[in-house]
């Protein structure tokens, strides 16, 4: 767990320059994503049961260490978040809080925009889904 906080502290606060509170309460009913690459954590994401985050299941708190940045291990990491996320809840539709330069990325994953842009932490961000069919 101490890898997992130490990598979102070191993203999502630290480089993004955003003070907010990581630990939720969300972390203790949601399964965690770990790709290693060796001694180093690689990528996370976070697995949300429905009904915490949102009415469906969610993949939350998507991050890539800067160190292997660009290599592929983003998409990688989010397509077994997806297949993980179907085998826990079955296939149902996913909802994520994305940032919003993100947006391609995720749309190059089957993700659809279904908000305006919305400000979280200081930073922009929207809503998107992941159809059934996606």
């Amino acid at each position: 767990m101490y890898a997992i906080l130490q990598l979102r502290s070191e993203v999502f606060v630290v480089e993004q320059n955003c003070v907010f509170q990581d630990a939720d309460n969300k972390d203790q009913a949601s399964y965690h994503v770990m790709g290693w690459q060796n001694d180093l954590l690689a990528g996370y994401t976070r697995l949300v049961p429905a009904g915490i985050s949102y009415d469906e299941p969610s993949i939350g708190r998507v991050v890539t260490s800067p160190k292997v940045r660009h290599a592929g291990i983003g998409k990688l990491l989010m397509q077994y978040s997806i297949r993980t996320t179907y085998a826990l809840w079955g296939k149902t539709t996913i909802t994520i809080g994305a940032q919003f330069y993100l947006r391609n990325f995720y749309n190059s994953l089957g993700f659809q925009q279904c908000s305006d842009i919305y400000l979280e932490d200081g930073i922009q961000h929207i809503k998107m889904f992941l159809p059934i069919n996606g």
